[in-house]
């Protein structure tokens, strides 16, 4: 009887043991990926006014003065100031990025960007669908699914010519990893190869290029020298 006792503490202490240890990996695990699933709302959103200022921030005052500012309610982006100019500026969160990145779901991040026409009429659409379905509880894999449904169906604005944006502003923090990085314009393009613009080849002023595939275009970066308000970037050196 009393072996039969120990064995049972004995069976009971590795089990405990078994619990603790796979509670520290995933402990670790998280982490290292400390951006698994969706924050609590609140985390990702701003006071108005200070969004709207954030959103404008994003290319020169001559051209975001007259632009729309959308900024992110409680039920996706709402227009907060109607525009003159056909640009369009709003603040990117986390979710515009690519489906496998590891900041997704980044609370943190906030991304000024002011779209040039061409580009708001295809951007604005898709990242107002895209916040919508998250917000109604889709998961990334879900929304991404969704999303390349709707544009199969046409339910969403195709990729115009001339697309780009501006992305000048200091106060903007794009990921953990790079902060604000440099002020850039961002051209898109159907899927193509980096190698077409010459995107990261030595003196090439195209420094990235990266394919959305769920969302079938190609984002080419290109730095510049000042940021949204004139001031230089310090770090323009590349």
């Amino acid at each position: 009887m009393q072996r039969k006792i120990l064995r049972m503490i004995a069976a009971r202490s590795l089990a405990l043991v078994v619990m603790v240890v796979a509670a520290r990996q995933a402990q670790a695990q998280d982490a290292q990926t400390p951006y698994l699933r969706m924050a609590p709302l609140d985390q990702y959103l701003m006071e108005r006014n200070a969004e709207m200022a954030l959103a404008k921030s994003a290319a020169p005052e001559s051209i975001s003065r007259d632009a729309e500012v959308l900024v992110l309610g409680r039920h996706g982006y709402e227009t907060a100031l109607k525009g003159k100019n056909g640009f369009v500026c709003m603040v990117w969160r986390s979710w515009a990025a690519g489906i496998d990145d590891p900041e997704f779901w980044n609370a943190k991040l906030r991304a000024p960007i002011c779209f040039k026409p061409p580009a708001a009429r295809f951007n604005v659409p898709l990242t107002v669908k895209k916040t919508e379905l998250l917000l109604a509880g889709r998961s990334r894999t879900q929304m991404f699914a969704d999303i390349g449904s709707a544009l199969d169906k046409k339910e969403l604005p195709a990729l115009e010519s001339g697309a780009m944006c501006y992305m000048m502003s200091k106060q903007g923090y794009l990921s953990d990893r790079d902060g604000h990085w440099h002020p850039h314009l961002m051209f898109f393009v159907p899927l193509t190869e980096s190698g077409s613009w010459g995107a990261g080849l030595p003196g090439s002023p195209v420094v990235v290029a990266f394919a959305d595939t769920p969302e079938r275009h190609t984002v080419f970066l290109v730095p510049v020298a000042k940021w949204s308000d004139g001031t230089a970037d310090p770090t323009a050196e590349h």
